[in-house]
């Protein structure tokens, strides 16, 4: 099939910042898109060819969109999977797979796959209801401290919460759950793979992520990730692994932990663009948006190894405002080398909502990590 400067429609649900970084790609290659969100204001709206609004869960509205278009990807995994699954019944082609989507998209089930499959992760326990958890610590069937996380619907830190005590329970929705052992860890860290239609794989560098310590949302990512070759070869080798054992096509990004001895746990996954790859649009060889394009579309994959040291800073709301945004201070950062600012269109701002992301590129990662820092002092984003 001819997808370039043709009659070729590839559907993207979600119209988020992940989908419209995607539609730069497309636009370079000159190839058709449609988008569905539910928000009028989606950030794809302005830059796809179609743009559909209607709700990403309903079975209805995704089967109709999907019919009309000749392949359908993802900038998110909230989309209903019955619907994916019907539309491969008519042969349409869905990348990530419905059966791909059905284990990642409940955290339950994801963890089971990693215990079939023999992928090492933090001990857990499954709850029908999160109202459950409280009679498991008052029977000895669970201990304190650990990690609360919703079993679906689950972003930006949304979803997941650090249990000390029986009271961290309260106000927790009461829906299906996990719980997991608090681990204690170096480093967080994140490998994605690339894997196309053809079955070539290859792998981007291990990244290491910085978090904010109350919205539970990644601040800095670094790549190369500050860690000991060996450790890095581990990580690159279990999210081969899993990427294998998944069968995925496109993107996977592999969110690990690295513990006090050097053991990687895998935390979760998801299957397309990530926030752990954003330094790659400027540093990398590839960036990750032109990389899942490549394999979705059957394309050769292209070089994923960095042309610099890459440091991405997340731009979220401050937590005291909420209405039309301001990037109080921005063309101060214009000033500084290597850095490159990207806002994804959201025209309203809130606490802690990923607003956009700022990449520094430097032969030296720890002067990329410290302009970084400056760049994060520096801009604010705040309302009118």
């Amino acid at each position: 099939m001819n997808f370039i400067s043709s009659d070729f429609k590839l559907g993207i649900l979600g119209g988020g910042q992940l989908g419209k970084m995607l539609l730069y790609e497309t636009r370079k290659f000159d190839i058709y898109t449609k988008v569905l969100d539910a928000s009028p204001d989606a950030p794809c709206k302005i830059a796809c060819n179609e743009f559909v609004q209607g709700q990403l869960m309903d079975f209805e509205t995704v089967y109709n969109f999907g019919k009309e278009v000749d392949l359908l990807t993802i900038e998110i995994e909230n989309v209903n999977i019955d619907a994916l699954e019907k539309l491969e019944g008519i042969g349409k082609k869905v990348y990530p797979s419905s059966r791909v989507l059905r284990t990642i998209q409940n955290k339950a089930k994801q963890k089971l796959f990693y215990i079939d499959n023999k992928i090492p992760t933090a001990p857990f326990s499954r709850f029908a209801y999160t109202s459950e958890i409280k009679d498991s610590i008052a029977h000895g069937g669970l201990e304190l401290p650990f990690v609360w996380k919703s079993a679906q619907f689950g972003y930006d830190g949304q979803g997941v919460k650090i249990v000390r005590s029986p009271k961290d329970l309260e106000n927790l929705p009461n829906v299906e759950c996990i719980t997991e052992r608090l681990i204690p860890f170096k480093n967080e860290l994140a490998v994605i793979v690339s894997r196309n239609v053809k079955g070539e794989v290859t792998t981007y560098p291990v990244v290491e992520m910085e978090f904010h310590p109350e919205a539970n949302q990644v601040e800095y990512v670094l790549c190369p990730a500050r860690i000991d070759n060996k450790v890095a070869l581990k990580a690159r080798k279990i999210a081969l692994r899993l990427s294998e054992k998944l069968n995925h096509v496109g993107l996977l990004a592999v969110e690990m932990f690295q513990t006090a001895e050097d053991e990687i746990l895998v935390n979760e996954v998801a299957p397309r663009p990530h926030n752990s790859g954003h330094y790659s649009i400027e540093a990398s060889y590839t960036n990750q948006f032109e990389q899942h394009l490549r394999a979705i579309l059957g394309f050769p994959l292209g070089s994923a190894e960095s042309k610099l040291a890459g440091v991405m800073v997340n731009l979220v709301g401050e937590e005291a405002y909420t209405g039309n945004v301001i990037y109080q201070n921005i063309e101060e950062i214009f000033e500084l080398t290597g850095v490159t600012p990207h806002i994804y269109g959201k025209k309203e701002t809130r606490p802690f909502r990923k607003m956009g992301h700022v990449t520094i590129i430097n032969k030296d990662l720890n002067k990329a990590r410290e302009i970084a820092e400056k760049v994060k002092k520096t801009i604010k984003v705040i309302s009118k």
